[in-house]
């Protein structure tokens, strides 16, 4: 492969003497704030010492090789059950993590386990259920693909079911609710008493206006994967034009709120983290997570939309004495004593609010998530730099995982954006420069991410300082764009600059660095992500292309 040789390195008095002098603050750089002028000078001094290769692009001519969406998706024994059911007549379900979790969010998992020592029988022959606890959206993509379809379902909240619906995917509601919840905005309590003197009451549409006056810093999560993203979305979409939520009207509108808020977190925990921190005045979040977590006693929380309310399906066309055995299994959720332990766990706490109507049907809502994928960058477009790990240690399945991985979910990055390539062992080299990711540009992506391959040493955070200098110069053509990292590696820096030192550099700047780790130990990764609020993801062999699917998503 042709290649130029780029040495960064300075002999000349000055940019010793600024790298000296860069050395000299490294001790305490990563408790520094700096400015963005300040943090110019340090990356420029940081960058003299970094030798870096720029490789010529090669077209990919075969072109980007996609899977099915089905095949994105994880062997679903990435999800065990967390409730094995061993009886004759035994019903699988799909179950919200928010009550098939750990802890507090595992109501029916101990509901299920109860029920399977009840020893009922249907016709002779005992009765169980299996509970596998899968986040709604994802349980969603494995039913529409038709990947996995289990005996039902039971999501957060109705809209996973229209969807499914929607896909001519068999399916029955057998129930209404298990378990009472809502979504919710969530204020700080100094913010509401702010807001409420001005606005009077806090309303979803009295939110909406305070965040496209730029009043108030409103975060949300995903809505391909959120049941509270899709929720919120569909409530703006419905607010903004209440006859016609898909209308031009509507899609306007929303990309002016999209120009308000911060950029879409990748999960519940991670917005809840920028909330602790006084990154964001509000945010939205199911009731019964709010009231299990103690950091958030000092918000107030006001039900919008379409409830929470765990809603069962029955799918793939059950037998009799499993439809049976499934309305046995509601009945004994719908119980006194089941009720009574939902409480417990959080839920049927706010079941004064009766929730709005939905106007959009499931092939709405996935129109619905298409504007919001074109809309949510609100105009700017987004410039990102993709900076993959190829030391000695991604030799084999990560190279190849990896390499797979960000070739597949390529195909979810907006056309209108921007992006490049950057990969690191020893040293860094520039495998595709930053352009407009059309038919072409994609063609060198794909091209340059085949050619990848591992050996050497982990200089992590030179590679970031180099990511960073190619945004920052893409940025004085674009002056409004939307700028991002995306860091993919399986372990810690143990050559080059350390991420102490890099720590002041980053934050001065502001970009986002989003991690996804490949089996990886991520405490230096998750470090490096929480800088700027970004995402940072353990991304198995097995499900990183699903976890880069949802994250392009909401980011590109």
């Amino acid at each position: 492969m042709k290649t130029k040789w780029k040495a960064k390195i300075t002999i000349g008095f000055i940019a010793c003497l600024a790298v000296a002098l860069s050395a000299l603050a490294g001790c305490s750089s990563s408790s520094k704030q700096l400015t963005a002028e300040q943090a110019s000078q340090e990356l420029r001094a940081l960058l003299t010492t970094i030798k870096t290769r720029t490789v010529e692009p090669q077209l990919d001519i075969g072109g980007i090789e996609l899977s099915d969406p089905g095949a994105e998706l994880p062997d679903i024994s990435n999800y065990p059950f967390s409730v094995t059911g061993t009886g004759s007549i035994n019903v699988e379900i799909f179950a919200s993590t928010e009550k098939a979790g750990p802890n507090m969010d595992g109501w029916i998992n101990e509901i299920a386990g109860k029920f399977n020592k009840e020893g009922l029988k249907i016709g002779g022959s005992s009765v169980s259920v299996s509970i596998r606890p899968l986040a709604s959206g994802l349980a969603t993509d494995y039913i529409v693909t038709g990947t996995y379809i289990p005996h039902a379902f039971t999501p957060s909240n109705e809209l996973w079911g229209e969807m499914i619906r929607a896909q001519g995917i068999p399916i029955e509601k057998a129930a209404e609710r298990i378990a009472g919840n809502t979504a919710g905005i969530l204020m700080s309590k100094s913010k509401a008493n702010e807001f409420t003197a001005k606005y009077s009451e806090i309303t979803l549409k009295n939110v909406l206006d305070s965040v496209c006056n730029g009043e108030l810093l409103l975060g949300y999560t995903n809505p391909y994967s959120s049941s509270t993203g899709l929720n919120i979305l569909t409530a703006l979409l419905q607010s903004f034009d209440s006859s016609d939520p898909l209308s031009d009207t509507a899609t306007e509108k929303l990309e002016l709120f999209q120009s308000k808020v911060p950029p879409v977190a990748y999960t519940t925990a991670q917005m809840r983290e920028s909330a602790k921190k006084g990154v964001l005045d509000a945010m939205i979040m199911e009731y019964q997570a709010y009231i299990n977590e103690p950091t958030l006693r000092d918000y107030v929380f006001t039900p919008f939309g379409v409830r929470h309310d765990s809603p069962v399906y029955a799918l793939n066309n059950l037998s009799g004495n499993e439809m049976e055995a499934l309305k046995l299994f509601i009945e004994y959720c719908q119980s006194a004593d089941s009720q009574t332990e939902a409480a417990r766990f959080g839920f049927n706490g706010n079941d004064n609010y009766k929730g709005e109507p939905l106007n959009l049907s499931g092939s709405q809502l996935f129109t619905a998530q298409s504007i919001w994928k074109a809309k949510k960058d609100a105009g700017k477009p987004v410039v990102a730099v993709f900076i993959a790990d190829t030391s000695g240690s991604m030799e084999g399945t990560p190279i190849k995982e990896l390499k797979t991985s960000l070739i597949n979910a390529s195909q979810y990055i907006n056309e209108e954006n921007y992006v490049g390539l950057v990969s690191y062992a020893s040293n860094v080299e520039i495998d595709l420069p930053i352009d407009r990711f059309n038919a072409q540009q994609k063609a060198y992506f794909t091209g340059a991410v085949k050619n990848l391959s591992a050996s050497g040493s982990t200089a992590t955070y030179d590679a970031v300082l180099v990511g960073l200098d190619m945004l920052l110069k893409k940025q004085e053509e674009i002056p409004n764009a939307k700028l991002l990292l995306f860091v993919l590696s399986d372990g810690e820096q143990n050559e080059g600059h350390s991420l102490a030192r890099i720590t002041s550099v980053v934050k001065g700047f502001g970009i986002p660095i989003h991690t996804i780790g490949y089996n990886a130990n991520l405490d230096e990764l998750k470090k490096l992500s929480e800088i700027n609020e970004a995402s940072s993801v353990n991304a198995s062999e097995n499900d990183v292309i699903y976890n880069l699917k949802n994250i392009f998503n909401a980011q590109l």
